[in-house]
């Protein structure tokens, strides 16, 4: 589909996706600049041995939505690794935070200022109590000359270095734990539009890291709530997990809107559970960089396994809502999920072990996993389809006038007992070898649709539709009209 985000970012010898190390900033000793801390008990987790508490008041931070506590919040992550973790307490304020730091040595022209990354934590809580950390403006994000600051523009593909910027790799890198990682109540705003763009590098687009959330490498349980992570440059929230790790992490109640390339990556790792989460609107603010996904499944530090959404939503994404297709990825179900293509595919789940129960479509699907053995295919159960754009929030249905899924001779990609209604110029399914258990289709557009395959159970098809080739079993009546079974 695209050069990897690994090939993207080759060269930067100061980070690499799998983790967050930046130029450290200057300043002066944390033991130095902080009062001794007070006991706290560990916010989420099932512990109740007391942790120290740090907040980035204790450490100069003003909060005052205008003085830039970047600093701050540095010299406090650093007295919290340096004693194994703690609880860090923020206020609701707003932070300002991101810049660039003097570092001769490294590949940028403006290199990121480190805010929060904490490091091999046996336990970590950050509690955010309503707190926003905001970018500050003005700050570089692109390509510049480093001499005189100015943009600067190469030809893509461009991996060279030398002349990067970025206000921060994240606003929050929890990496190396091996304790639980909870993070609470807080939004973490990129400001993407108080920023000066240069130019981009990578395939496509910007592919410099400026993420709201990194999770990385962490053997602990991470456990992420009521976070809204908005308007950063690459992603609003990156998981980059270990392939054996035996915990679980769960993401609740997040939201991840407006960032240029994805609301979530994950590149790495397994059991990883999504619950009433959001990852809307990606590529639809001042920038876009390409897959621009909802959410993208993207195996490249690690394989893929275990992955859960439920009661999730990806909304109005300039890619796909959600996309799965390269690295070795497997194993994703979401239940009672909604897939919304305004601009691009709805869904595009090109790897085995994909399972949809009770989700809706608005917009056409493509690439659904299909293989030889059914255990792999991907599954649809219980699911309705729809080209209906008052269900869209612009209005806007992507191939709105094209089949709703664009299977190809994909084999055996099951719809059990889903229901594809197609009330405007929306066409039926495309296919060959899918298979279509006890379905309800009907489409209002007079243009012939192709949704054949294996008709198994009760089916009824209603529209303008040639089944040539397919093979039915039990009962399908189209238009009105029982077709003889063909076995």
């Amino acid at each position: 589909m695209r050069v990897s985000r690994r090939e993207c970012l080759a060269g930067l010898t100061t980070f690499v996706v799998a983790g967050c190390k930046v130029a450290p900033a200057t300043q002066v000793s944390a033991r130095q600049a902080a009062p001794a801390p007070s006991p706290a008990k560990k916010g989420g987790g099932d512990s109740e041995a007391p942790l120290q508490t740090f907040t980035p008041e204790n450490f100069g931070a003003a909060g005052d939505g205008q003085t830039n506590d970047t600093d701050a919040f540095a010299r406090m992550t650093a007295a919290v690794n340096a004693v194994g973790g703690g609880t860090v307490l923020l206020q609701p304020v707003t932070y300002i935070v991101g810049g660039h730091v003097p570092d001769p040595t490294s590949v940028y022209a403006f290199a990121p200022a480190p805010i929060m990354t904490f490091d091999g934590c046996k336990a970590l809580n950050v509690l955010g109590n309503g707190a926003r950390l905001r970018c500050a403006d003005g700050l570089r994000f692109g390509t510049f000359d480093p001499l005189t600051g100015l943009p600067t523009q190469h030809s893509l593909p461009y991996y060279g270095t030398g002349e990067l910027a970025s206000p921060y790799v994240a606003m929050i890198c929890a990496q190396n734990c091996s304790g639980k990682v909870y993070v609470e109540h807080l939004e973490l705003d990129g400001n993407i539009d108080g920023l000066l763009i240069g130019g981009p590098r990578g395939d496509t687009g910007w592919q410099i890291s400026a993420s709201g959330l990194l999770l990385v490498n962490n053997s602990g349980a991470e456990h992420i709530v009521d976070v809204h992570s908005h308007h950063h440059a690459l992603d609003g929230i990156q998981i980059n997990g270990l392939a054996d790790r035996a915990t679980a992490a769960l993401l609740e109640k997040v939201v991840s809107e407006y960032n240029v390339r994805q609301g979530c990556s994950i590149v790495g790792g397994r059991n990883y559970s999504f619950s009433d989460c959001k990852c809307n609107h990606t590529g639809k603010g001042r920038m876009t960089s390409a897959p621009s996904a909802g959410v993208d499944i993207e195996a490249e530090s690690s394989p893929i396994r275990n992955l859960a959404f439920s009661s999730c939503e990806f909304s109005n994404n300039s890619g796909a809502g959600l996309v799965a297709d390269s690295g070795d990825s497997a194993d994703a179900s979401f239940e009672q999920c909604r897939f919304i293509g305004t601009t691009s595919w709805s869904a595009w789940p090109r790897k085995p072990g994909f399972r949809f129960t009770d989700c809706a479509f608005i917009g056409s699907i493509v690439n659904a996993y299909g293989d030889p053995d059914p255990e792999l295919a991907a599954h649809f159960e219980n699911c309705t389809f729809s080209d209906d754009p008052a269900l869209s929030p612009t209005g806007e249905v992507y191939k709105s006038d094209a089949p709703i899924a664009d299977l190809s001779d994909n084999a055996n990609i099951l719809f059990d007992h889903c229901t594809i209604s197609l009330g405007h110029a929306g066409l039926l399914p495309w296919s060959t070898k899918a298979i279509y258990s006890d379905c309800v289709m009907a489409q209002s557009a007079t243009t012939q649709a192709y949704p054949r395959g294996t008709f198994t159970g009760t089916n009824r098809i209603d529209g303008n539709v040639d089944l040539y080739g397919s093979t039915v079993m039990g009962q399908l009546t189209v238009n009105g009209q029982l077709v003889p079974n063909t076995v």
